[in-house]
């Protein structure tokens, strides 16, 4: 059981005279930030759009447990998406994103059919923001958000138009940046260049951490590994296990040539380590990693020829339980950390 307010309660009676503490104490009882008000969520916590594992089944959990729940569409046929962008309107009366890797070919499908659906925010990553977001804003989306993990594209994210930033450590999962600055070295440098919102990603599964990106200067954080150790994600069984036997040093950033990705150890992994410490060519590793790959390993669940892509934050990942119950308690460690904050003073 969730027991936030008896936290706070407790804690309320014992601060004073710590502005950190008052601060913070204000910020956990209201959780009103930048982004909460711009995407009208209770909690500042965004699970990110990853394919092959974030439905509408996620999604709507997420929403539902005052979050922002994002269908991940960059594993999505058009009609696929708009089925699912459906069931999601059904599943919740809260508001829910859609995330469109920006080098998805059929994008102009993907968008349309956005607009279609009314869907209220779009995340997009991968590519060019300027291209889709004043067309998007045109066409009734309220709020565009966009990925980036360094500071040149965070400005140009800025310069389109987006209406907050998701900055990306080098701790991710999925696509990820090639200069591999890390979260903790990323965030501030962003909120010290921008003037929209920031929102921290890569290497959060938790409460502390969590807090963490809120000292750095974050408004919310976007998680997608622990969210796909719950019943709701589409993920296989079988990569769910995987994540929860994980230990440290189980995934590494690889495919730089390509699009980076951070892979879970498994035998097709250890052969594109191979390949690129032979200096393989562009052409070779996207040849070795051909078609359906993702689908193989993170829907379909083959562990050893699949694309298992993961944080490294996976190793901390120990129990399969309800999106509900992972906001709850990311919630509830939040408070008591940056409450703690006042032992300090």
């Amino acid at each position: 059981m969730r027991n936030v307010h008896t936290v706070l309660t407790k804690y309320k009676q014992s601060v004073r005279e710590s502005p950190c503490a008052r601060y913070f104490l204000y910020l956990s009882d209201t959780m009103k930030t930048r982004v909460t008000e711009l995407l009208g969520i209770e909690y500042p916590i965004i699970q990110a759009g990853m394919i092959w594992c974030s439905g509408w089944e996620l999604a709507s959990a997420v929403s539902n447990a005052g979050g922002l729940g994002i269908i991940g569409a960059g594993s999505m046929y058009p009609e696929v998406l708009r089925e699912h962008i459906q069931k999601c309107k059904s599943a919740t009366s809260k508001p829910f994103g859609v995330n469109v890797p920006l080098l998805y070919p059929n994008i102009e499908e993907h968008m349309q059919t956005i607009v279609d659906e009314r869907v209220p925010v779009v995340f997009t990553s991968a590519g060019n923001p300027a291209t889709w977001t004043s067309w998007l804003k045109e066409r009734g989306v309220q709020v565009v958000v966009h990925v980036i993990a360094n500071t040149k594209f965070a400005l140009k994210a800025q310069a389109a138009g987006v209406d907050a930033i998701v900055a990306e450590g080098f701790e991710a999962g999925g696509h990820n940046g090639r200069e591999e600055t890390t979260t903790l070295v990323l965030i501030p440098q962003i909120v010290d260049q921008v003037q929209i919102p920031v929102i921290a990603a890569g290497g959060i599964a938790n409460g502390r951490q969590m807090a963490a990106c809120f000292a750095l200067g974050a408004e919310a954080v976007q998680i997608g590994s622990r969210f796909i150790a719950t019943p709701e994600s589409s993920a296989h069984a079988a990569f769910k296990e995987r994540i929860l036997t994980s230990v440290e040093g189980d995934t590494r950033l690889s495919l730089k040539a390509l699009t980076p990705v951070r892979l879970l150890h498994n035998d097709f992994a250890v052969r594109v380590q191979q390949a690129e410490a032979r200096g393989a060519s562009r052409e070779e590793l996207s040849e070795m990693l051909g078609r359906g790959r993702a689908k193989k390993g993170m829907f379909e669940g083959d562990l050893n020829e699949g694309e298992l892509e993961v944080g490294q934050v996976s190793s901390m990942i120990r129990s399969l339980k309800p999106a509900e119950d992972v906001v709850g308690e990311i919630m509830d460690e939040f408070n008591a950390s940056i409450l703690s904050l006042k032992n300090l003073s």
